[in-house]
């Protein structure tokens, strides 16, 4: 029977992360068992004093703060360390209903999916902004677009992965872990749905959307450096393209000025195009490098993936040895 582990991670989330433990299951159907595993991402309250008084079974610390995307893949490696077969993620803040564990995670466990995203009713959810609303369903746009997915609600962390995809996951940035994990997924052909999920009462303001531009800006460049991660030849290619287009517009230009108006003037449409096409030409390069280096990273990742499967393959026949002798 398989393994479920819930992981939440935590930063100074003391008076939220008992509310949340408590609503967590301890039993659901098609699993064999159901841990939670609590990522303290550096921590100077009580969080880890909260999470042992409430029956966690794994405490994964970190010294010092390093972000929720870093917490997250924290909790993951310990999650496939532990034996976890699917990981369900959620946060300290109890914002998502813990009821809907069993329907997150259903379509992992029946293997419908690699992994599941809680879609939250975005529209009705009293403490969202209207703006913040607009950009939630603006954000989760895009990445469908670019992740050639049909996630309803990008930015959720309410979140099941089956442990093949746990170990194909690599999360880049520092900020967060959310929708670089979507678009990542997609462009490596998992299965990723969605699943509607209700939510709680705000028990704190989001700590990850300090001001409406900031998160905007974030969100924007963490999509982009994921295209251009592993889309390289289109993105620079695009830029080429543009460059070459703008320089051969402007060289036409000169042409026609200097054929109707003789030689004499417009000698920065001359300049201006030449600097366009050289700089086009300079993309055109980078996007023929930047996809040999895409196809390095892609075998580095193969190599990765390889050896997290021969590790879990050791630690169970490990376990099983362990058990036929007796041992605990």
């Amino acid at each position: 029977m398989p393994k479920l582990i819930i992981q939440i991670p935590c930063y100074n989330e003391a008076e939220t992360l008992a509310t949340t433990l408590a609503d967590l299951p301890r039993d659901i159907a098609g699993f064999d068992s159901v841990e939670w595993l609590v990522i303290d991402d550096g921590s100077t309250d009580s969080t880890v004093k909260v999470a042992e008084e409430n029956g966690v079974d794994h405490i994964v610390r970190h010294t010092s703060n390093r972000g929720l995307a870093y917490a997250f893949m924290t909790g993951i490696e310990a999650c496939l360390a532990r034996g976890a077969d699917v990981i369900v993620n959620t946060d300290a803040d109890n914002q998502y209903c813990a009821e809907d564990i069993p329907s997150l995670a259903k379509p992992v466990l029946e293997g419908q999916a690699d992994m599941v995203v809680g879609a939250r009713p975005i529209s009705e959810i009293e403490h969202f902004s209207p703006l913040k609303k607009l950009l939630q369903k603006l954000g989760s746009w895009v990445v469908r677009v670019t992740s050639k997915t049909d996630v309803r609600d990008a930015p959720s962390g309410f979140r099941a992965i089956s442990r093949n995809a746990a170990q194909r996951l690599i999360v880049f940035s520092n900020y967060t872990y959310t929708l670089e994990t979507i678009i990542q997924a997609g462009r490596k052909n998992m299965r990723v749905v969605s699943v509607p999920v209700r939510v709680n009462g705000d028990l704190r303001p989001s700590r990850l959307v300090k001001s409406i531009p900031s998160y905007l800006k974030r969100s924007v460049f963490t999509i982009v450096r994921i295209f251009v991660i592993y889309q390289p030849a289109r993105f620079f290619g695009a830029v080429a393209a543009v460059l070459f287009g703008l320089g051969f517009l402007i060289g036409l230009r000169f042409l026609y000025f200097y054929l109707t108006e003789g030689v004499s003037g417009h000698v920065q449409s001359v300049v201006l195009a030449g600097v366009l096409l050289t700089m086009g030409f300079q993309s055109l390069l980078v996007a023929f490098l930047a996809d040999v280096i895409a196809a390095n990273r892609k075998l580095l990742e193969d190599i990765r993936y390889t050896q997290r499967v021969m590790q879990g393959q050791a630690g169970n026949e490990s376990s099983a040895s362990n058990e036929r002798k007796g041992w605990t």
